[in-house]
């Protein structure tokens, strides 16, 4: 279960590069009720989603040359320059060095070798998110690849994850968890095949919902769109993919409450 006491390889931050911020974090405002903070001119128009005044993501504008707008996950690491030089080592692309953010922590950007982008944050006056799991706040991340197998291995190079197979209609679905304590308490996503022929492997964040269906008709509202119809998943809870106006993706997720 994602929680606040990061470890090597917890997911512990989490941002959205768009090309309009201010259009996001209406819409995201909207939607999940989230409070956009600016973390100050410094920062080039960087700042923070905020539930009960609590971090719960982060928003900035896009800065490499043809991105598009994107979820990135950020995972935790102790050391950034290792982490860094086993990246490139496992076969994956460094795509911006570790740079000090500020005295915060330390920050970099890599691609890993099945073309999915994730950052990696190491700690320093900013651990990570101040919630998650709570409604509205990151409660899973999924990584959709071209070869799970392949991508498992190259993350546990990188953190020492665990993983294990769970049952899921018409797929090997693998679930994650970090390298200390309880396996299943320990978990904070998974891994699945490609959703749809040509799709490109990335990470998806899931947000915890009170309602997924009234969720859905808000994005819808405000100018998102529907990826994946919402559908109930045994053992899971109730689920949808959304794409918010700028096309960047997200999940919703209801747990099942007796999960």
């Amino acid at each position: 279960m994602l929680g606040t006491d990061f470890t090597t390889g917890s997911p512990n931050w989490l941002d959205l590069g768009s090309p309009d911020t201010d259009a996001a974090a209406a819409f995201y405002g909207a939607v999940l009720g989230w409070e956009f903070a600016s973390a100050g001119p410094e920062a080039g128009g960087y700042g923070f989603f905020r539930v009960d005044g609590k971090t719960v993501a982060a928003l900035g504008p896009l800065t490499e040359e043809g991105a598009t707008s994107a979820w990135m996950q950020h995972f935790m690491t102790p050391d950034i320059q290792a982490t860094t030089e086993a990246v490139r080592a496992g076969g994956g692309r460094v795509r911006m060095e570790p740079m000090d953010v500020m005295g915060e922590g330390w920050l970099a950007q890599f691609t890993d070798p099945q073309g999915a982008q994730f950052a990696c944050w190491q700690p320093g006056k900013t651990s990570g998110l101040q919630l998650t799991t709570a409604e509205n706040s990151l409660v899973w991340t999924e990584l959709h690849t071209s070869n799970p197998v392949a991508d498992i291995a190259f993350y546990t190079g990188l953190f020492g994850w665990r993983s294990a197979e769970m049952p899921a209609p018409g797929m090997t679905y693998m679930v994650l968890s970090t390298a200390e304590g309880d396996q299943e308490d320990a978990s904070f996503g998974g891994v699945a095949p490609h959703m749809g022929e040509g799709a490109e492997s990335r990470w998806t964040p899931y947000f915890h919902v009170a309602d997924v269906d009234a969720t859905v008709a808000a994005a819808k509202a405000n100018g998102g769109s529907v990826v994946m119809p919402a559908a109930d998943v045994p053992q899971v809870g109730r689920i949808a993919w959304l794409a918010d106006p700028a096309g960047a993706v997200f999940a919703l997720l209801k747990p099942d409450p007796q999960m």
